[in-house]
Formats: C-alpha cells, sequence, structure tokens
C-alpha cells in the first residue's frame, strides 16, 4: 500500500473534524495539478484554502439571503435607474457602501404608489447582503404589525423585538398603505423605539411625514416616531409617475401601432 493510500484516511478524517469539505474535496485534484504545475507547498496550501473561504462565503450570502425574505426578483439589475431624479441616484450610490447600517442611521423613502420605492429597497438591501454579508429582513408593515401584535398577545414582544434587533438593517415597507387602529400601530412604535440608534431602519411611505398622524392615531406618538426616524436618517423622495401606469401606456400604444400597421 502506497504512502499516500496510507494518509488519505487519516487525512480524510482530519478535515472532517476540522469542517473543511471543500478542501475535503479539492485537495486530491489540486495536488495532482500543483505537482503538474510545479507550485510551492504555500501556493498550493492557498489556492485550498481559498476554496474554501469562497465557498464558506457563498453558502453565508445564501443563508443570509433566506433570512432577509427579500423578494429577489427586485435587483438592481432589473431595476431602471434612468427613472430615478439625479438626487435620489447619488443617494443610492453613497448608500450602496453599507456605512450607514453602522452608524445606525435609517433610509426613508417617499413617493406615489408605483414609483418604485419598495424596489429601490429591495434592491440595495440585495446587494448589501450579497456585496457587504450584511443582515437584513424585509417585511411589509401590515405583516410586521400583524406579527408583533401575536408576540404581544403571547407576552413575547420584548423577545420578538430582540429577534428583529440581530439584523442590521430592517426594511418596512408600505407604511400607512393600510389604515389601522391606534392599538395596532403602538406596536410598531414600540419596535421603532427600540431600534432607535440601535439598528437601521429602511421604510417606504406614500404618505409624507404631515399626513402621518392618519397612521399614529395620536398626535405625541406621531410626533416621537417621525422624531426617532429623522434624526440619524437619509430621506430619498421618488416624486415621478408610477412605473406600472408607464409601462401600460407603453403596451397600449404598442399594440395601437400593431393595429394600425
Amino acid at each position: 500500500m502506497s504512502a499516500v493510500a496510507d494518509i488519505r484516511p487519516a487525512l480524510l478524517e482530519q478535515l472532517k473534524d476540522l469542517r473543511l469539505p471543500t478542501v475535503r474535496e479539492c485537495y486530491e485534484d489540486t495536488a495532482r495539478r500543483a505537482e503538474r504545475e510545479t507550485l510551492s507547498y504555500e501556493q498550493y496550501l492557498l489556492e485550498v484554502i481559498t476554496r474554501e473561504c469562497e465557498q464558506r462565503r457563498k453558502s453565508k450570502v445564501q443563508r443570509l439571503l433566506k433570512d432577509s425574505a427579500l423578494p429577489l426578483e427586485k435587483s438592481l439589475q432589473n431595476f431602471d435607474l434612468k427613472r430615478l431624479p439625479a438626487k435620489a441616484a447619488r443617494q443610492l450610490r453613497t448608500l450602496l457602501d453599507g456605512s450607514f447600517l453602522d452608524r445606525k442611521e435609517n433610509v426613508l423613502v417617499f413617493g406615489n404608489p408605483g414609483s418604485g420605492k419598495s424596489h429601490l429597497l429591495t434592491a440595495l438591501a440585495q446587494e448589501l447582503v450579497v456585496g457587504k454579508e450584511r443582515k437584513m429582513h424585509f417585511t411589509k408593515c401590515a405583516l410586521l404589525m400583524q406579527d408583533l401584535l401575536a408576540a404581544k398577545r403571547d407576552l413575547r414582544l420584548s423577545r420578538e423585538i430582540k429577534r428583529l434587533s440581530r439584523f442590521d438593517g430592517l426594511i418596512i415597507d408600505d407604511l400607512g398603505y393600510l389604515q389601522q387602529s391606534r392599538d395596532d400601530m403602538e406596536v410598531v412604535f414600540t419596535l421603532l423605539a427600540e431600534r432607535y440608534e440601535r439598528g437601521s431602519v429602511l421604510m417606504t411611505s406614500n404618505l409624507p411625514f404631515s399626513k402621518w398622524e392618519a397612521i399614529f392615531k395620536d398626535a405625541m406618538m406621531t410626533a416621537a416616531a417621525i422624531d426617532r426616524l429623522v434624526h440619524h436618517s437619509v430621506i430619498i423622495e421618488l416624486n415621478i409617475p408610477s412605473y406600472r401606469v408607464e409601462h401600460a401606456k407603453k403596451n397600449q400604444q404598442a399594440e395601437s401601432q400593431g393595429e394600425n400597421g
């Protein structure tokens, strides 16, 4: 039996103990190539360790994407950046480095329905997960409120808020889209108060601050919520036409031209 054959079982077992599955898979093929190309021991070691690290990063990103609950079809690649106002485009480019998460800053996006608010924040969050390995989580405001109300009913609200605190950025989509009661919005306010200066909130709303009292149903709560969100924040305004309306109009025009042609 060759020396290599003697070594192989022990090496595989120790790589298993060290939890290096990619090294286990590639070390033999890489060793043969190292012999052919006369790579040094250090070059060989670097290659197998690099492949292990790359695979671990891919696995981590996949895990982060799953935990994020992001709608992955809304990516930066299929977002029409040309529709963005110049200021909003500059703000997006700055946000992509992810440093606002370290500063616990919020990102508030306002605009009419169909202006691309949700797509913009979703695309930003995906880039931060894939490119920066940041922990992000997406939820509709109405669903978030239901989860928090259920947690409050079961006497585990603080536990649920703590669970959400592990994310660097919490995306709350469509604040104010559906009318809720004052008691319903109190749990959302509790979450916002707990995240203040502890974690970033990324939020979309089609209502300006002047109409937020209709959301929280209480002047004091409204003022406190706005104060906490705005204190450290980037505000993006998408005063642009609805993408869906524009798309529908283009389809109609194309159909009309086809009929006339």
